[in-house]
């Protein structure tokens, strides 16, 4: 899955240890270093339960305007009148429809409408209807990728295994069509963290380095979980390596620059949040920077 835009990549997050690694596992967030050896302290005014569980979506969290797990704290998650109106039609056609390939068209177009508002588990739902009926590599990767969006999200360990499980299902049925798919074999990696054998996530991400050494995802997401267990040093080590495969990956330098910081190393940890600040305009990167550097004063 390409990285998303930094709007969606630098939610500014922080995630209690208790939770699973897979709220580290993308660009879009910002993982804060722990303080001493305190707990990382969760931000939920910050994040959102965007979805509402690997299943057929509900109708309900579209009749009541917002998501399901939307809260007043986040007002851009609310679904628009007419988006709730395009989706609660399309969702009465699906059901009454009997024709199968109408059907599926009408899924697909559900599909896009959910995930215009965010709602992957459901896109992932409606996607998976029509790689069932048409299985194949990359109806199954686009299911896939859905849920894994949704996994990505969850902000409860329930919701990480139950969201984990779905993509270890699909990811399982591309890599079954094509076992060299790098991206999915990246993406089961991560969701193996959220499973009773988060070893084998590792495992999987470390084969994704043999085949492609420079594969920017699994560098990256190999370097967020050095950082998590407090491997500080392995973490610069995967970050710098990160940078040198790509100069302009903003979060690998905003991460080196954290993981530089709680090596002691001040100055480098500077020059990598600088660097990562000039690489974007965007302001949750450009706090995020300037709060790693107050700290470093």
């Amino acid at each position: 899955m390409a990285q998303r835009t930094h709007s969606h990549q630098l939610i500014l997050l922080a995630v209690a240890l208790t939770l699973v690694i897979g709220l580290f596992l993308l660009p879009k967030v910002i993982v804060k270093p722990k303080e001493g050896k305190g707990e990382l302290a969760q931000d939920a005014a910050r994040t959102a339960n965007r979805d509402n569980g690997a299943a057929a979506p509900s109708t309900a969290s579209v009749e009541s305007g917002k998501p399901a797990g939307a809260t007043p704290e986040q007002p851009h998650m609310a679904i628009a009148p007419k988006q709730r109106q395009e989706i609660s039609a399309l969702t009465a056609k699906y059901t009454a429809e009997k024709d199968p390939i109408a059907k599926l068209r009408v899924a697909s177009e559900l599909a896009d409408k959910y995930k215009a508002v965010e709602k992957f588990d459901s896109a992932g739902y409606f996607l998976e209807q029509l790689a069932q009926a048409r299985p194949g590599e990359q109806t199954w990767k686009r299911a896939a990728d859905a849920y894994f969006d949704a996994f990505t999200f969850a902000t409860t360990q329930e919701r990480q295994k139950a969201l984990g499980a779905k993509c270890q299902e699909l990811y399982g049925k591309v890599l079954k069509n094509n076992p060299e798919n790098l991206d999915a074999k990246t993406n089961l990696g991560m969701a193996f963290m959220a499973s009773e054998n988060p070893v084998q996530g590792v495992v999987l991400l470390r084969e994704v380095l043999v085949a492609d050494p420079r594969n920017e995802k699994a560098i990256y997401n190999l370097g967020l979980l050095s950082m998590q267990s407090n491997q500080y040093e392995k973490a610069v080590e995967r970050f710098r390596e990160l940078t040198k495969v790509n100069p302009d990956n903003v979060n690998g330098q905003f991460y080196l620059g954290v993981a530089l910081a709680q090596t002691g190393a001040k100055a480098d940890a500077k020059a990598a949040l600088e660097k990562a600040k000039s690489l974007s305009t965007d302001p949750g990167l450009t706090a995020a920077v300037d709060e790693q550097l107050q700290k470093l004063q």
